[in-house]
């Protein structure tokens, strides 16, 4: 390692350790290394700019983002919730099911897991608290769970960055994430039923069948938004990123007209907040350019890829050894920086060990999602805190077991990589 590069990473730790953003310590430890390496700083905009105008597919990223805001807009949470009581709250834990299953559809909608714990998740968490039916500490630790599912189904945020780091098919990412999220929300309801049967829990008053049809129809456009966008990309009527896009106005149209439930002033909110959102992102991705530059200028990954070919390491066991350090890292870093930062040290040594980099982006991807509910960092434990107010003990209290059957889960998809990759094959996938 160079002095230049040692210099680089401590200022970026350094930073990072005192609270500084990550996408600003990114920024200002790349300046450190540029500068006593004798590079022209002008370099940082110059790579900013490059990586920014070459990615169409990062215009997918604001997109998504605004979708989702609009989705958790006005009544549109509501009906789908209602439709999810209807359909498994009238079983044992009804409740619960009714958190994994509305995760499971919101994630076809919002593509981030902080989106779906701090809109539809809070509205959860109050009616399961309601009349003391499930303790607090466990209706936000399910909730927190569930919501990992949200960037694991299409659309999914972190997918599409995964996808420009790696130059991995966006399409069959997509579709590679159905499956893993459905075994992510079976082994969670299933944790959910066990729990819920031991300790006794309240039943539901099952909604009558007659009501159904009813209930499903006030549910239904909303549920179609994630089948319009796989039409559209697998159909070939749309690139992803013109998807997200249509994602974006099929929302708009659904909100502010079909169920009037969005006004101009909330649209404007909606859009302000949306660009914070972007810019945020934005920041770690300009960041992560420059800083993928440094480590190709290092030459590190074809170091890396020499020393782990040498040493004749077994694909599993290097999938073992990245996915660890992967859920370590999600304890502290968020998927974003992860995905940007860490994972594309890792993408060339795949190539040379013959590892899938669709089945590779989406472990790396569930991965993250877990690192979000471990604690004691994760960020999604912080974030039901922050909107319910219920105390981070009672909520770490309540996670191990969650977090016990979606490492499992995680588990059960490295070691069986056809689950993954069924899908995307099924749909022409060389892979």
């Amino acid at each position: 390692m160079s002095i230049e590069l040692a210099l680089c990473l401590v200022t970026l730790f350094g930073l990072a350790g005192i609270g500084t953003p990550i996408g600003y310590s990114i920024m200002l430890a790349s300046l450190v290394y540029l500068g006593m390496a004798g590079m022209d700083l002008a370099l940082t905009g110059e790579k900013i700019l490059q990586g920014l105008y070459k990615s169409f597919i990062l215009l997918a990223v604001p997109l998504f983002i605004v979708a989702a805001n609009i989705m958790n807009a006005g009544t549109i949470s509501d009906r789908l919730l209602n439709f999810c009581v209807a359909v498994v709250g009238r079983f044992r834990g009804g409740l619960g099911h009714v958190n994994v299953m509305a995760s499971l559809i919101f994630s076809g909608m919002s593509g981030s897991a902080v989106a779906d714990a701090a809109g539809i998740g809070k509205i959860i968490i109050g009616m399961m608290t309601k009349e003391g039916r499930y303790s607090r500490g466990y209706a936000a630790a399910i909730t927190a769970a569930t919501a990992t599912i949200g960037p694991i189904i299409p659309p999914s945020i972190p997918m599409v960055l995964y996808a420009l780091v790696s130059n991995s098919s966006i399409g069959a990412l997509f579709l590679a994430g159905i499956v893993p999220g459905l075994v992510m929300g079976t082994v969670l309801m299933a944790m959910n039923f066990f729990i819920s049967k031991r300790r006794g829990f309240a039943m539901e008053d099952p909604v009558p069948l007659r009501e159904l049809p009813r209930v499903t129809g006030n549910a239904l456009p909303a549920l179609l938004m994630p089948v319009i966008l796989l039409y559209g990309i697998y159909g070939g009527v749309t690139t992803p990123t013109e998807a997200a896009a249509v994602a974006a106005f099929y929302a708009l149209v659904l909100a502010a007209f079909f169920y009037r439930a969005l006004s101009v002033k909330a649209l404007y909110g909606i859009l302000v907040e949306s660009a914070r959102s972007s810019a945020a992102v934005g920041v770690v991705i300009g960041g992560a350019l420059i800083l993928n530059f440094i480590v190709v200028s290092e030459n590190i990954p074809a170091m890396m890829s020499n020393a782990l070919i040498g040493l004749e390491v077994h694909p599993l066991v290097f999938l073992l050894a990245v996915n660890v350090l992967v859920l370590l890292l999600g304890c502290v870093l968020d998927a974003t920086t992860i995905i940007l930062v860490i994972v594309p040290l890792f993408v060339p040594t795949c190539q040379a060990l013959g590892i899938d980099l669709v089945h590779f982006g989406v472990l790396v991807v569930v991965n993250s999602m877990i690192g979000l509910i471990t604690p004691p960092y994760g960020i999604l434990l912080f974030v039901i805190n922050a909107v319910t107010g219920i105390p981070l003990k009672e909520i770490i209290g309540e996670i191990w077991a969650f977090l016990a059957v979606l490492v499992a889960a995680l588990l059960f998809l490295i070691l069986v990589p056809d689950v993954v990759l069924w899908l995307p094959r099924l749909f022409g996938y060389q892979g």
